[in-house]
């Protein structure tokens, strides 16, 4: 169970953790409804108070915010109700000054249609700009009917190809059919993306969080993808696409200049749940990237229908997962990127835990120990560090703003026809998924809006402000917020354990406690989490402490701190956590 790999292989970014910033529901300055850096700028105090290391800004750049910024029209540009160039230069001083670092998101597996190197490629079949996209020509059925050049799904609804009617060709888009994908084998593109990130580096970016980066190869005969969605004509054609031919080739050309700045990147992987091919991305050797968000964990609750289809996890699924990757990664030197909230998903104390009000604080400080205390870097999302929750359960589709949840539920009208039982539980797995659940605006205070704007915001506040908000958490020395800011001292104040030691399930089948330990090679510690709402009966496994005494950290109840804890059955409280620190006989190890 030795400490190996990793505790000797050192990176200053391996000992941070990442605050993620929605811009657009963090904080509005100006009162126009809609989130600003320099919103940002005011609030950057209470980031760094909660001992965060790096700010991750979700994208910027100029867009027709089709799919909220990630449908780029200018990489150099700043989207104008966020605010100028010159602000992301204040904003990047600011944060360095308070000794942080700053990460803008790079989306470069598409951009909008309305770029102006799309708006050329589409202009001509001559154009020096066509084969910057992909663009294929139709196919043909039985009858003679034009047909797109396979069946590939686009995520966000239909088929993943736009038949432009001047050309006569398709375009590929694998999200919006405003979102046409680039085409990476062009290595006139290739010189553009690096010229974009010499371009935000040399200006003092300090990285970057790069959007679905395993699309950006593609098998270029673009075969039909099989047929596993027997509702659709439309299928997943992931194995063509995730993780193609030639994406270490580029992603280590990218690793190249990230290395000449020794700059921060964390890559966003879905679809890939196999070890070795992430591996291939983050180990410390390949030199392409610090780490990767994959989504083994978040498919936890899709059904056989998709995301929108109901499933309940299990306790043991949970572990599987969390223990793959933990030890895959330390064993052969890769790093996790751990993360239960972003942009993209819900809330994880209604997803993971329970948000109840008797049990929410409870819930997002065991949350909280379950990420903390895990080997990798840890994002929080703006507002996890608060507990806040899903939306509302009265929420109708009106409310709502995602392009994706918007979309499948036309879809889903067009196939269903009169409303029905089936109609009130997909809109209650929009109220449990959708991506707008982690962008409701940001809750600052008890006024109106939550204090994130003067006026109407974008999209609605959540109705729980008045009492889940910042300004009371940063005065309660027991909020939630305090905890979370416990949690990231520990690591900081234990890394040899808790950053670079390795990690060891205990417990394994128990099916209501999720217990692990970290090693290194002087220090054991255990984290024991109920994730039940009521009292649990639970023994410590013989001589994990090798019967010495076992100081409790942190708990978000309050057991007794330096107890002799070995081999004892304990009684959890529901919802409880705590983190025990023991020393051990490096012959153990």
């Amino acid at each position: 169970m030795g400490s190996i790999g990793t505790e000797a292989r050192r990176s200053w970014w391996k000992e941070c953790s990442v605050y993620q910033i929605y811009t657009p529901s963090f904080k509005d300055s100006n009162g126009d409804g809609i989130g600003d850096l320099r919103g940002v700028m005011s609030k950057l105090d209470y980031i760094q108070s909660l001992g965060v290391d790096m700010i991750w800004l979700n994208p910027v750049f100029k867009s027709p915010q089709v799919d909220m910024g990630y449908d780029i029209s200018d990489y150099f540009d700043i989207h104008p109700p966020y605010g100028t160039a010159t602000d992301v230069d204040e904003l990047t001083e600011a944060v360095h000054r308070r000794g942080m670092k700053l990460v803008m998101d790079l989306v470069v597996n598409h951009t909008s249609d309305q770029h102006p190197w799309f708006q050329a490629s589409r202009s001509s079949l001559a154009s020096e700009h066509r084969d910057w996209y992909i663009w294929k020509k139709p196919t043909f059925d039985e009858h003679g009917k034009s047909q797109p050049p396979n069946n590939w799904a686009s995520y966000f609804g239909g088929s993943a190809w736009e038949y432009d009617e001047a050309s006569g060709e398709y375009y590929l888009h694998l999200f919006a059919k405003q979102q046409p994908d680039l085409n990476w084998e062009n290595p006139t593109v290739r010189a553009a993306v690096e010229n974009i990130m010499r371009y935000w580096l040399d200006k003092g970016v300090d990285g970057f969080r790069m959007d679905v980066i395993n699309f950006i190869s593609k098998q270029m005969h673009f075969p039909d993808a099989p047929i596993t969605n027997k509702n659709s004509v439309w299928q997943n054609g992931a194995k063509y696409y995730a993780c193609g031919p030639r994406l270490h080739e580029y992603l280590h050309n990218i690793g190249k200049i990230l290395k000449e700045y020794d700059a921060f990147s964390v890559g966003e992987m879905p679809e890939v749940n196999d070890c070795d091919e992430v591996l291939k991305a983050v180990g410390f050797d390949r030199e392409e990237l610090s780490m990767i968000f994959h989504f083994e964990l978040m498919g936890l609750d899709h059904g056989a229908g998709g995301k929108f289809t109901p499933r309940k996890w299990k306790m043991q699924e949970l572990k599987s997962v969390v223990s793959k990757w933990q030890k895959v990664m330390h064993e052969k030197s890769g790093w996790n990127a751990l993360y239960l909230e972003n942009h993209d998903q819900p809330r994880a104390v209604s997803r993971f835990a329970i948000d109840h009000p008797q049990y929410r604080a409870l819930s997002a400080k065991l949350l909280a120990t379950f990420l903390g205390f895990q080997n990798g870097t840890v994002f929080i999302y703006q507002g996890q560090e608060l507990g806040m929750a899903n939306v509302p359960h009265d929420w109708t589709i009106d409310h709502y703003r995602d392009i994706e949840t918007l979309n499948h539920w036309a879809e889903f009208l067009a196939t269903r026809g009169e409303k029905t039982a089936s109609h009130t539980a997909t809109l209650a797995e929009y109220r449990k998924k959708s991506r707008d659940n982690a962008r409701t605006p940001m809750q600052w205070d008890s006024s109106a809006h939550a204090g994130f704007s003067s006026a109407i915001p974008w999209i609605s506040v959540h109705e729980d402000y008045p009492v889940w908000n910042a300004t009371a958490q940063v005065a309660d020395a027991k909020s939630v917020y305090h905890y979370w800011a416990s949690v990231l001292r520990l690591r900081k104040s234990c890394p040899d354990v808790f950053v670079y030691g390795s990690f060891e399930l205990v417990s394994r089948d128990d099916a209501e406690v999720f217990a692990y330990s970290r090693h290194s090679s002087t220090n054991t510690a255990l984290v024991v989490l109920n994730f039940e709402p009521r009292e649990v009966s639970w023994t410590m496994p013989k001589n994990l402490f090798c019967g010495q005494a076992a100081e409790v950290l942190l708990s978000n109840y309050t057991r007794s701190k330096a107890s002799t804890i070995a081999c004892e059955t304990l009684t959890l409280a529901p919802l409880e956590a705590f983190v025990l620190l023991g020393v051990t006989s490096s012959s153990r190890l």
